[in-house]
């Protein structure tokens, strides 16, 4: 074996470990890339990049756009937007077999577009939705199920947090990102609503009929979720349409997600110092990791493993599209395991340099942006499936009395649903790509 490989193989056996004796995962991949890159260069070189690498990462405008949006998704979650859009939803469709468990689909969908959080999505509607999914009789592990995959929305419906990540994290143009991550959504949706019709013709007893409510009551739910569908418009359209940038879409999406709160006064002093705080720590977190990836990728580059196995991999002759199914299996099994943030910093560094290097048919840029949205359509299976599932857990929390193997088996079909969508992203890019061309 090559010495690159060796200490590059070195580095991801201490990092994992390091992982799963449950260190923060930032502070691992510090310690793990500053050990590294001294090993390479020495004590004065890292002790060097140490002193400026921190300033020019966290300087960079670009990463402006996370706290900003984490902020807007913290306050949409206290400012019950969650539940306006549920009971929006219940009012259209809640009186179909099934109707419900739709309305939680378009509730996480239209939710994740003024959060950008697959988690908060998930934890929020669990709350506005499972009461009302249990008040009326439907199947607990279903109820519990179809929440924690709604949520998975959040990871790909702009704008995501994960997504403005990977953009950072490939140099990728983070407008072109979320039209890349539009229409996989939009087939995430259908999916899910076509499995959810075939469960209710199938299964009828899992999914009661609720009773339709009265005109005035469906006419209040609807006049009241206007403002929320308004600031979803603005701040996905606005990116889309060229009016704004990601940064400036995120500071009118918390200024408009503020003012609702205010003029309906579901914000008081009480709620906007909840989630300034709730956002500022959320942003700690995430700009810790983006540290220890910075320094653990700058070690993983002096020892030129990731160039070296991706002009390997070229000149092996390897059948792209082989190479890239082996890459999208390891994050299947990596995210059964691991943090999707963490997963994603982890193997970009190695994985990206490979997948643009081969050939597709594609010029390197839409690759790019194809293998984010791939990318992301795992995490988001990684996010429901057994044996972790993060969102399982976070709604397991909520309805303490279902058993975590009964949402588990509620997920399952979703999750099936998931795999078929990823399987025609990879054979047609053109879906990802499709917006982008257009809209330039």
């Amino acid at each position: 074996m090559a010495p690159e490989f060796l200490l590059a193989g070195i580095g991801f056996a201490a990092l994992l470990g390091l992982l799963a004796l449950r260190a923060p995962v930032g502070l691992a991949m510090l310690l793990v890339g500053a050990a590294g890159y001294h090993h390479v260069v020495g004590w004065a070189p890292l002790l060097n990049y140490l002193k400026t690498t921190p300033w020019h990462l966290f300087a960079n405008y670009t990463l402006s756009v996370i706290p900003l949006f984490v902020l807007m998704g913290a306050l949409a979650e206290r400012g019950g937007l969650a539940r306006d859009l549920f009971a929006a939803a219940h009012a259209l469709v809640g009186q179909r077999r099934g109707g419900l468990a739709m309305a939680v689909i378009g509730a996480c969908a239209a939710f994740g577009s003024v959060c950008g959080s697959s988690v908060a999505t998930t934890a929020t509607m669990g709350r506005a939705a499972l009461p009302e999914l249990r008040r009326y009789g439907y199947d607990p592990g279903l109820a519990t199920g179809t929440v924690a995959v709604g949520g998975t929305l959040g990871v790909l419906i702009p704008p995501s947090v994960i997504l403005v990540i990977y953009g950072i994290s490939t140099e990728q143009n983070i407008a072109r990102l979320f039209k890349a991550a539009l229409l996989p959504a939009l087939v995430a949706i259908a999916l899910y609503l076509v499995v959810i019709a075939v469960l209710a013709r199938r299964r009828p007893a899992l999914m009661p009929v609720a009773p339709p409510l009265p005109t005035a009551e469906r006419r209040r739910a609807l006049v009241a979720v206007l403002p929320v569908l308004l600031i979803a418009v603005v701040v996905v359209g606005g990116i889309y349409g060229g009016v704004f940038t990601p940064t400036e879409s995120a500071a009118v999406g918390v200024t408009a997600t503020l003012a609702v709160g205010l003029v309906k006064r579901t914000l008081g002093r009480r709620e906007v110092a909840s989630a300034v705080r709730a956002a500022a720590e959320t942003t700690a977190m995430i700009f810790v990791i983006l540290l220890g990836a910075e320094v653990f990728n700058a070690f993983l580059a002096l020892s030129q493993a990731p160039d070296l196995l991706a002009l390997w991999i070229t000149e092996q002759g390897f059948p792209p599209y082989g190479v890239l199914l082996a890459m999208l299996l390891a994050y299947v099994a990596l995210g059964a395991v691991m943090d999707e943030l963490a997963m994603i910093l982890l193997t970009l560094p190695v994985f990206y340099p490979v997948v643009v290097a081969l050939d597709f048919g594609l010029d390197p840029g839409e690759v790019g942006l194809w293998f984010g949205t791939l990318v992301l359509v795992v995490v988001g299976i990684g996010l429901a499936a057994p044996p972790i599932g993060l969102n399982v857990f976070v709604v397991s929390g909520l309805a303490r009395d279902v058993p975590i193997g009964r949402t588990y088996r509620g997920v399952l079909p979703f999750v099936a649903t998931d795999f078929l969508r990823l399987g025609l992203l990879v054979a047609f890019p053109g879906i990802s790509l499709w917006l982008v061309r257009l809209l330039e």
